[in-house]
């Protein structure tokens, strides 16, 4: 039996009334889930992310999305849809994949966290069992799909909230982005298991990636998960094993994640174990939610990031959330010369040849075009 990671209790995991799952039974948006486990007593322990959860029959895992009914587990959220939109791959944010390009972006309902500073809080909280009429629901794989095509996107991103908790639509709509020639990309925090990685990896390009502390205390705190281990064994695999295309965010809140050895950890692990060509986005992080008392990050420690991590190997460091002349573009680490040129979301991609390379000295910059 796998162990979870994970610090859940019975206590954590939400009752669901006998309306709800009568409502729930034959519901369009309701499917018995991938990666489970039946367990004695009518328990069932999911594998669909790495708090394993081991749900009572009549209870909801932590995320709120994934029921237990007599005995079979199920999720709440296929094709429920709160968000879609057509966005620049820069908004994920993704640099180095597909650059200046439009992604059909989707989000549903749940979390497999509880992030104090969560910008998109009023979805991610959701009680996904009985979702609200902000959603679209039998919001279909072929018409993600379709949209993506209308909209003129080159990809689509599961997005918003937590794909990682979406796997049984996710897979669907992959499977099928493929097909259309449409490329794939998971906006995560990364705690998925391997079991998930290993079902969606044959249809997944890009796995962005927040790698939000090297800190298990910080993790622990915030998201009520022992270890950030889970998290970096996730990107690890889901580059060396599926060769996804990874980039890594880390948002640096003041007096949480902001002291240089913290800084110098992460920037050390992405340049040892994705690559010194894995590009790394420190972003700002701004006063929301819980931590709405926490001061906006200052320009002095986003550029403090920047340099550490350049002093670590990494070539390719962003800073996000916060206008500067250069931080967003991107210089050949070679010749120093500007590649592409970054504005909000406007791009100008002005000397990148076709393989990825500087198109003045030829220099790898790990970039698909």
């Amino acid at each position: 039996m796998r162990k979870p990671d994970s610090i859940v209790e019975d206590s954590d995991l939400s009752d669901v009334g006998d309306q709800d799952i009568r409502r729930l039974i034959g519901a369009p948006n309701v499917r018995e889930a991938l990666l489970y486990d039946k367990l004695e007593s009518q328990k069932v322990r999911c594998n669909v992310c790495l708090r394993r959860c081991s749900i009572p029959s009549g209870k909801a895992g932590y995320c709120l999305t994934r029921v237990n009914i007599d005995g079979k587990l199920y999720t709440t959220i296929y094709g429920v849809v709160s968000s879609a939109n057509a966005d620049p791959i820069e908004k994920k944010p993704v640099f180095h994949y597909k650059p200046g390009s439009i992604c059909f972006s989707v989000g549903s309902l749940g979390c497999n966290f509880r992030c104090a500073f969560c910008q998109n809080w009023e979805i991610a909280f959701a009680d996904a069992v009985a979702p609200t009429g902000i959603c679209q629901f039998n919001f279909s794989a072929q018409k993600l799909v379709s949209q993506a095509l209308q909209t003129g996107s080159q990809g689509v991103a599961w997005t918003y909230n937590e794909p990682g908790i979406w796997l049984e639509y996710t897979l669907e709509s992959a499977k099928l982005a493929k097909e259309a020639g449409l490329y794939t990309c998971y906006v995560t925090n990364g705690y998925v298991t391997p079991e998930h990685l290993d079902t969606i990896g044959p249809y997944l390009d890009v796995f962005r990636v927040d790698i939000k502390s090297m800190s298990d205390d910080f993790y622990r705190k915030l998201m009520k998960i022992p270890s950030v281990k889970g998290v970096l064994e996730s990107a690890i695999l889901a580059k060396q094993k599926w060769n996804m295309h990874v980039e890594c965010v880390t948002n640096i809140i003041p007096g949480w994640n902001d002291d240089e050895a913290n800084i110098r950890q992460t920037a050390s692990w992405i340049a040892a174990n994705l690559g010194e060509l894995t590009p790394w986005h420190a972003t700002r992080f701004l006063p929301y939610a819980r931590l709405s008392d926490v001061p906006p990050t200052a320009l002095e420690t986003l550029e403090r990031a920047k340099r550490v991590g350049e002093e670590e190997g990494l070539k390719f460091v962003y800073l996000g959330n916060i206008r500067t002349p250069e931080g967003e573009n991107t210089y050949c680490p070679s010749c120093k010369r500007l590649v592409i040129e970054r504005s909000g979301y406007v791009t100008r991609v002005a000397a990148v040849s076709k393989d990825g390379k500087c198109a003045h000295d030829g220099t790898d910059l790990n970039i698909a075009m």
